[in-house]
């Protein structure tokens, strides 16, 4: 049993009492459910939730989509994939066109992962990026803000690379996990399958480190073969899992 726990976040073998749960595993489940809804619900606010020193660092600022509340954006996902004259105005006053890597922070579905992994990844991986080579666009925020704004940086921008940084629909297991969305050249009509994608990434997850490589290894497959989607793969060396006991 404790061989098959230690591999996986999931409840598995929690043990019941006659048809149910145990009454820690249900009040488990209730605190991380309220959890989950807590960081749905919850708004993203880039003054309060990032860093003074690292929005003063970076020139950080925000932008929204057309979405004007957090419940009209659970409401109607259209809108938070969709940026106002407002907002493409401030881009085109604030942001380099046509930059090699434009990195883009977003709340998602998770304002408390974007609070959360962004003040350490967001550093790390513009220095990287620098120290690799790549001409970066001016970094920003976007609220209420769903995948498919990708199409909007790109049509703005015109950059070659976008990453989208996003807070990811929380789960039972952790309501900080925040993905990484890449594109090459986005642009209206495009979907997920003309995405990659790195999922996972919060502290029982990706880590900081490995998430900032493997975007930049997916950016740079993504230049170099002038494509996104499902052309470009990763490569992972094999993982050697811990040996599970059988029961009989």
């Amino acid at each position: 049993m404790v061989a098959v726990q230690s591999i996986t976040p999931a409840r598995l073998l929690t043990g019941r009492a006659g048809p149910s749960y145990r009454t820690r595993t249900q009040l488990e489940l209730r605190r991380d459910h309220a959890v989950a809804q807590d960081a749905v619900l919850g708004e993203f606010q880039m003054e309060q939730d990032l860093p003074t020193d690292l929005i003063a660092q970076l020139g950080l600022f925000e932008v929204q989509t057309l979405a004007r509340s957090k419940s009209e954006y659970l409401l109607r996902p259209d809108l938070g994939r969709c940026l106002g004259a407002d907002a493409e105005q401030r881009l085109r006053a604030r942001c380099r066109t046509a930059a090699e890597l434009q990195i883009v922070v977003g709340d998602g579905l998770s304002a408390a992962a974007t609070r959360q992994q962004v003040p350490a990844l967001l550093p790390e991986l513009i220095q990287c990026a620098t120290a690799q080579g790549w001409s970066i666009g001016q970094p920003f925020c976007i609220r209420y803000c769903r995948v498919g704004v990708l199409n909007e940086v790109g049509r703005i921008l015109g950059p070659q690379v976008v990453v989208l940084l996003v807070g990811e629909r929380p789960g039972l297991a952790t309501a900080e996990s925040l993905s990484a969305y890449l594109a090459f050249r986005p642009r209206r009509g495009q979907t997920d399958a003309h995405r990659n994608l790195i999922s996972n990434i919060h502290s029982r997850g990706v880590p900081t480190g490995e998430a900032v490589e493997r975007i930049l290894s997916l950016a740079a497959q993504i230049r170099d073969r002038q494509t996104s989607g499902p052309k470009i793969k990763e490569g992972h060396p094999s993982v050697a899992l811990p040996r599970v006991v059988a029961f009989s």
